[in-house]
């Protein structure tokens, strides 16, 4: 008789295939079908809302007795509002059009064949996320859209939520004639089925964690289906000597503190020396209101006394840091070429923000970091699919191969080449 991990890694490799299945059918499907199939979805979620808030919390209680961070408990919150707004969000992937088809380039050669490279579904998408239930909603919609399957291995600490959600969503596709397992939580709730998920070459075409640094860390060394990376998001705000004081504090805020539990929150600043007498007064003031901790050089030391800010000296862990909590990493810069080179030691390649009045500072700053998205006068908030204009995002990638920065629908599909002849022959 086989034992338990074999039994598991069969069921792993069991959803897998009816994946599989299930995704030759999407590939078919025209966008009006998987539209209405979306907003079906939207409409089933709006109507599950006491039962999934119920699940929720049963994931909620379970986390806060194990002493869960406040920040990893928010993320694993399901309200209401959440909810209905996770549904909306279907309903704006369904109004995006549909990548699915489309002609990324097409030419005559002259022998008469006809190339075109056209988008098709990528296949099966394997998502390995920790405790945010809203991926569960977002990876199968987006997947649903561009014409994949989408398998899903939520963390155990949102079990519960994972599964109504998905209860709901396989409903859904079934009222509306399509394939159940085209959304499908991956069994097992040990390790091995993560494993199992990501070594499922030929049943499983790319494979996409999101999560913390150390689960993207073992996807990425020990996958052998394709992966790719989401990062962590160590982003940073630079205040240039040329900034509006007035905006560089309203920027500086929104991107600390407006939610800190999410990747593209920032988690250290830096300032530029001839901007900290004008700038940090404010800006203290302000993180001290919003309850912030910061984690200063000894220059920026001597601007906090006295603040009320709550303060500590700056270490090498906190330059490297993702708090998710309401600490910052801060130190005053003596020009921007030292704000670069701090920020190309320190950064994960997710977000950075300058904050300036100069263009060539700006254009300067954009050349010089190495990240997926580089903001301006904006807040680093912005990096996220929703505010991109995507729809729901499935992640945000720091890598640079077939995909970068938050990936929507187009990300999720990879191409083939067409080739019309009139009974050509090579010579």
């Amino acid at each position: 008789m086989a034992d338990d991990g074999t039994d598991e890694r069969e069921r792993v490799l069991d959803t897998a295939r009816r994946a599989r299945a299930a995704s030759i059918s999407l590939r078919g499907l025209t966008r009006n079908q998987k539209d209405a199939a979306l907003l079906a979805l939207a409409d089933a979620l709006d109507a599950a809302v006491p039962q999934i808030v119920a699940a929720n919390a049963t994931d909620v209680a379970r986390a806060e007795a194990a002493g869960t961070s406040p920040a990893l408990i928010d993320r694993l919150t399901l309200t209401r509002d959440r909810i209905e707004a996770i549904a909306q969000a279907l309903r704006e992937v369904a109004g995006l059009p549909d990548p699915v088809g489309e002609v990324i380039r097409g030419y005559t050669l002259p022998n008469g064949l006809q190339v075109r490279q056209v988008r098709v579904p990528l296949g099966v998408v394997g998502m390995i996320y920790e405790a945010r239930p809203n991926v569960t909603v977002d990876a199968a919609g987006l997947c649903l859209k561009s014409g994949n399957a989408a398998l899903l291995r939520g963390s155990s600490s949102a079990a519960a939520s994972n599964a109504a959600l998905v209860d709901v969503m396989r409903a859904a596709l079934i009222e509306v004639g399509l394939p159940a397992d085209a959304i499908q939580l991956v069994p097992g709730d040990t390790h091995d089925s993560v494993t199992h998920l990501m070594t499922a070459r030929g049943l499983v075409d790319v494979v996409i964690p999101r999560g913390g640094a150390a689960l993207i860390r073992n996807v990425v060394d020990n996958a052998t289906v394709p992966v790719i990376e989401t990062g962590v998001g160590n982003c940073h705000v630079y205040v240039d000597k040329d900034a509006d004081v007035d905006k560089a504090v309203a920027i500086l805020l929104n991107s600390k503190a407006q939610r800190v539990s999410v990747c593209n929150a920032a988690e250290s600043v830096l300032v530029h020396r001839d901007i900290a007498d004008a700038f940090l007064p404010r800006a203290l003031e302000a993180l001290r209101e919003a309850g912030v901790t910061v984690h200063g050089d000894s220059r920026f030391a001597l601007h906090a006394t006295g603040t009320g800010v709550a303060f500590a000296d700056v270490t090498d862990d906190d330059w490297a840091a993702e708090y998710y909590s309401l600490d910052i990493a801060a130190g005053i810069v003596d020009s921007i070429e030292e704000a670069l080179e701090h920020i190309r030691r320190w950064s994960s390649g997710h977000t950075e923000a300058i904050v300036t009045d100069s263009q060539s500072a700006a254009q300067q700053f954009i050349a010089g970091v190495d990240s997926a998205a580089v903001m301006v006068n904006a807040s680093t908030r912005f990096t996220d699919g929703g505010e991109f204009g995507f729809g729901a995002e499935i992640g945000i990638s720091t890598q640079k191969l077939h995909a970068r920065g938050p990936m929507g629908l187009t990300e999720l599909t990879t191409s083939t080449y067409v080739v019309t002849g009139d009974g050509h022959i090579r010579p």
